[in-house]
Parts: structure tokens; C-alpha cells; sequence
């Protein structure tokens, strides 16, 4: 299936703009959402083993999940089931609709399997992506394993009214996911990742716990009377120290989890000729360079966070090698984005199976975080 993609699909679908092809790929993506006959097709297909994990109260049949900005709209949210993956996260979304940044705002830096893209939370709004969300659900077509939607600052809402903003989404969306992903750290809306201090961060988690709390008393029993897991998605950017302040709050805040990372505003050191110009655009770099530099943030979450809460790795993951070192540094769960562009849906079964065949016997909550905790105690005996 991989093979058929990048010898086939991939050298045809390449010489379009980047951007033209996702909405190509994507309204064909949505029409099958809505046959169960093409689903169970592609899920014949993509045949993805089954590899269970368990992390924030849910149980996901694999750790491989869609990372957000592949379906900002909902349009195919029953397709990444059958694709194969774990748990899809939706979005980002933002209170207010919004077109995004200037075209062309998505780029390839092919030879580098790297992707840069200043799409600027390009998205229908939260009140709209709540009813796509409803029609799905009316249509008998929601998938079985968990969804998380990804919220974000609308560009027109000044810094200091960060907290309804979020707060405006995240009650709008609520009853419609099982998870929520607060994004303060995309680099392509101005001053977003300001939101990453402390003190902002904790005033808009500390909103948003208090919603949390009373709508799982609203609604208790359509959700058991449940929170919705909440995560906060890291820059690859910050500093360690930055990292750490963002990890104070996981108590006091009632923090589920963290996503590590998003995309970066670094460049790779080399550069070959040809890619340039690609790596000159202003934009966050996802994909194969992010690569090294996400996993050392998961393992420096995960020694500061000693287990507390789970952490999701994305960034760079594009073979089998790539996860396992991410999930040993300490990511309880995956995502792509960058590799099922470049490498077709073929990732995600190829991915799962991997990593069922690395596990072994072994059980995967052993195996997360073991290279990071047996690098500290290697440094303490070194003491």
C-alpha cells in the first residue's frame, strides 16, 4: 500500500499546490465518511492490528492517532477510523470563523519529508463545527474510538480576552468529544504562544476546569457524570524552564495531559541547495527534521512529570524506529501528520504493526518512558 502511494498517488498528487491537494484528498475523504460500504472497504484495506492502550479514562484499540490540522472541519471524521487510527484529534478550531492567513501558506520540502505551513487557524468557527459534529452523530456514522478537538485563540480576540475565547469553544463543544486540546503554541497566529506563560496558561485552564466541572454535572448522564480529559499541546520551542512551568499546573489546573510537540519555527542546520527556498518561508516545520528535537521534549516531560499524567508524541514520525523511540522516551500515545502525506495511509497499519511486533510480550505501560528512566537511573548510579 505504501509502495502504491509514494511510486504512484504521491508523484501525481505532488504536482499540485500543497494545500489544493489536502482539499482534494480530503472531499474525497468526506464522501466515504458517509458510505458504511466504503469505510468497511478501506478498513479491509488498511487492516491495522489491534494494539489497545489505556490513558485518560478511555480505551484506544492503538496508540497511532490523526494529529490536528488534517480536519479542521469534521468533513471526514469517520474515515480516520477505518483508516486505521487509534483516535483522531479535529480541528483547530477557534471561536470565531476565519479564513486564515494569505495563499500560499503550505509548502514541501520533499527530500526532507518536511512541511511548512503558516495556515493561521484557517477554520468554520466553533458553533459550525458543533453542528457538522451533530449531523455526524445523527447519521448513525460517529466512530468508536475517542475524538479529541483541538481549540484555539481566534486572531481577531486580543491576548487579554484569551480565557472566553477558549472558554466560548470548549462549552460550545463540549457534549461532542471525548477530549479537548488547549493549542497555545501554534506559531502562526500573532502572540499565540505568549499564552504559554504561566500566568496566562493557568488563568485560561482554571476557566476552563470550572466549565468542565459543571457541565459533567449537567450532563451526567449522557457522559457518567465525567470531565472531559484536557491536554495542553507544547511548543518544540521553549525552554526547559518553560516546560517546566507549564507542568506546575497539572494539579492545580486538573491538567489530563500534554501533547509534545507542535510545529517548530527552527530550520534544520543543513540545508540542501534545492530546498531554500522551501525552508525560507515563515511558518512552523512539521515532519522527519522535527524529529529529534520533539522527542527530547517528551523525555524531559516525562522525568519532570513522573508518570502523573500521559503525554501524546507527534513530530517526525514517519517509520517504526521513530515511534518506538517515542514511546520508550515517554509518549503513552502517537500522532502524525507529515508521514501519512508523504507516505500514504499504508503509515498507519505499518506503524501499528511495528510496534506490536517491538512490544512483544512486554506490556506498554513497561515499555513508555523506559530509555528516560533508565537514562536517570544511569546518571544517579554515575553520581
Amino acid at each position: 500500500m505504501t509502495w502504491l502511494y509514494q511510486r504512484i498517488a504521491r508523484p501525481l498528487l505532488f504536482r499540485q499546490e500543497s494545500e489544493s491537494v489536502h482539499n482534494l484528498v480530503l472531499a474525497g475523504l468526506a464522501w466515504a465518511g458517509r458510505s458504511s460500504l466504503a469505510c468497511r472497504v478501506v478498513e479491509a484495506v488498511q487492516a491495522t492490528p489491534y494494539l489497545p492502550v489505556e490513558a485518560f479514562g478511555f480505551s484506544f484499540p492503538n496508540p497511532v492517532g490523526l494529529a490536528a490540522g488534517m480536519d479542521k472541519q469534521a468533513a471526514a471524521v469517520p474515515v480516520w477510523e477505518a483508516m486505521g487510527f487509534g483516535f483522531c484529534e479535529l480541528g483547530g478550531v477557534t471561536r470565531f470563523p476565519q479564513p486564515g492567513n494569505e495563499k500560499p501558506r503550505m509548502f514541501r520540502a520533499i527530500s526532507d519529508e518536511a512541511l511548512i505551513n503558516r495556515m493561521g487557524f484557517n477554520n468554520p468557527g466553533a458553533t459550525a463545527l458543533a453542528q457538522r459534529l451533530t449531523e455526524w452523530r445523527a447519521l448513525g456514522r460517529w466512530p468508536s474510538h475517542p475524538v479529541g478537538i483541538n481549540i484555539g485563540k481566534s486572531k481577531a480576540t486580543p491576548l487579554e480576552d484569551a480565557r472566553s475565547d477558549y472558554a466560548f469553544s470548549f462549552r460550545q463543544l463540549w457534549g461532542l468529544a471525548d477530549f479537548f486540546v488547549v493549542n497555545v503554541s501554534s506559531p502562526n497566529t500573532p502572540n499565540l504562544r505568549k499564552l504559554q506563560d504561566r500566568a496566562a496558561l493557568e488563568d485560561i485552564l482554571l476557566e476552563l476546569d470550572s466549565i468542565n466541572r459543571s457541565e459533567s454535572k449537567g450532563g451526567g448522564k449522557k457522559n457518567g457524570g465525567r470531565t472531559k480529559p484536557i491536554l495542553v499541546k507544547v511548543s518544540p520551542d521553549l525552554s526547559h524552564g518553560a516546560l517546566d512551568d507549564i507542568v506546575s499546573l497539572v494539579e492545580s489546573t486538573q491538567l489530563a495531559g500534554l501533547v509534545a510537540t507542535n510545529t517548530t519555527i527552527s530550520r534544520p542546520t543543513s540545508v540542501a541547495p534545492e530546498l531554500a527556498g522551501v525552508y525560507a518561508e515563515t511558518g512552523g516545520m512539521s515532519g522527519r527534521p522535527l524529529r529529534q528535537q520533539s522527542t527530547e521534549m517528551i523525555r524531559h516531560l516525562y522525568r519532570q512529570l513522573r508518570g502523573r499524567v500521559p503525554i501524546i508524541g507527534v513530530g517526525g514520525i514517519s517509520t517504526v524506529d521513530d515511534a518506538w523511540e517515542k514511546v520508550t522516551a515517554g509518549a503513552s500515545l502517537l500522532q502524525i501528520y507529515s508521514s501519512l502525506v508523504y507516505h500514504g495511509p499504508g503509515i498507519v497499519p505499518a506503524l501499528v504493526g511495528g510496534l506490536k511486533e517491538r512490544l512483544g510480550r512486554a506490556r506498554w505501560s513497561d515499555v513508555v518512558g523506559s530509555e528516560s528512566r533508565i537514562s536517570v537511573e544511569t546518571s544517579r548510579i554515575a553520581r
